[in-house]
């Protein structure tokens, strides 16, 4: 296994967190999947697109793109317009800005073997850029305080702080399919403090499997979530409640179940794959057995059920009008704004109960209601 794998920028809010995770993650190789496939062939059309853009000498990467569609050529314009439009306001104080797309960045100052790929960093007098594309569509990335990005910005500013005199940096995570735009910006010293004070200790323990293990948010892509110790203690600290009816729990104890129900929920959905998977292979558990789940009923050829409908007199077919998000992939974001902006709304969404730290504004609830009455 090449040695960057095992502190890599990609899973450094995990290893920050618990920094033994790393070597034990690192025993276990990485398994391909059709998303991390997809966001590779993603990334291709946007160095294309970027390239394009910047009339340099490139070669479009279509056809030998597994996940190519209409999705993610949209989403490749988008975010070479983006990109563009962050060099052209640059200029405004640099004629001559630095454009580097796919750049490799070490930053093993701080992280032992340490090293990435930035998906575009601009480089400018005062300025430093780095803009990082994801294609993900299920969790929303913040560019706040987030790890990759800072290690992405420490090894670029290893590269470009003495040519052209950095004061600030600015890393960005540009995510189309959930309309995220997010940049996070802080100063040369705060870069280099966090650098220095919190990556290079916690990598050195990190890299000599050290440390304590500790469970949280971070948990969600370790190798070693399900049978993990560690988060089974952090989870199980919830037996001490006997889960009777509400009304004989009181507020506080409402509250710690709450800020720990989701974690307890993914926990135990991962235990429960986990033992499927084993069960699968031959492991045997006390009490359970392996059935079939639901099924549903198919057609065996759809072109032969077409066919015999319509010779019976019916008609086989739907028509039914594309939803919001399918008709923008289909017309491409910009497109729809245009012909359909004023023909979409947007209805309130269900009421949610999150922790206080979520970026939503509170909604009025029945009480607040009242009050202002």
């Amino acid at each position: 296994m090449p040695k960057h794998a095992l502190l890599s920028a990609s899973s450094s809010h995990r290893w920050l967190n618990c920094p033994p995770s790393a070597k034990l993650c690192a025993e276990h190789g990485d398994r391909a999947s059709a998303y991390a496939q997809q966001g590779t062939d993603a990334h291709t059309l946007c160095q294309y697109k970027l390239e394009k853009a910047l009339s340099m000498n490139t070669q479009d990467p279509i056809k030998n793109l597994e996940y190519y569609d209409t999705e993610m050529e949209n989403c490749a314009d988008e975010y070479a317009t983006f990109v563009m439009e962050q060099v052209e306001e640059v200029k405004h104080h640099c004629p001559d800005p630095l454009v580097l797309i796919e750049q490799h960045l070490d930053f093993s100052k701080y992280v032992e073997d340490g090293f990435g790929t930035g998906d575009c960093v601009i480089v400018a007098d005062g300025v430093l850029q780095v803009i990082d594309y994801k294609h993900g569509l299920g969790i929303l990335v913040s560019a706040e305080e987030n790890p990759q990005m800072m290690c992405y910005s420490l090894g670029a500013l290893e590269l470009f702080d003495g040519i052209y005199n950095v004061d600030i940096i600015k890393m960005t995570v540009f995510q189309p399919r959930r309309d995220n735009v997010s940049t996070y910006t802080l100063s040369k010293e705060e870069l280099l403090k966090w650098g220095n004070e919190v990556l290079s200790p916690i990598a050195k323990l990190a890299y000599a499997g050290e440390g304590e293990f500790k469970a949280g948010d971070h948990c969600q892509f370790c190798k070693m979530k399900s049978t993990c110790r560690k988060r089974a203690e952090y989870n199980l600290e919830l037996a001490k409640y006997d889960f009777e009816m509400p009304a004989t729990l009181d507020n506080t104890e409402v509250e710690v179940i709450l800020s720990k129900a989701d974690n307890l929920i993914a926990w135990v959905n991962d235990i429960k794959e986990y033992a499927l998977q084993k069960a699968l292979s031959g492991t045997k558990y006390d009490g359970f057995k392996i059935v079939e789940g639901r099924s549903t009923r198919k057609y065996a050829n759809e072109l032969a059920v077409a066919e015999a409908v319509t010779s019976a007199g019916f008609n086989p077919y739907e028509q039914k009008l594309l939803g919001v998000t399918a008709m923008t992939s289909a017309l491409g974001k910009k497109k729809f704004e245009e012909i359909l902006g004023s023909l979409v709304y947007k209805e309130p969404g269900k009421p949610t109960l999150v922790p206080e730290g979520d970026k939503r504004p509170a909604i009025n609830t029945a009480q607040n209601d009242f009050i202002e009455e």
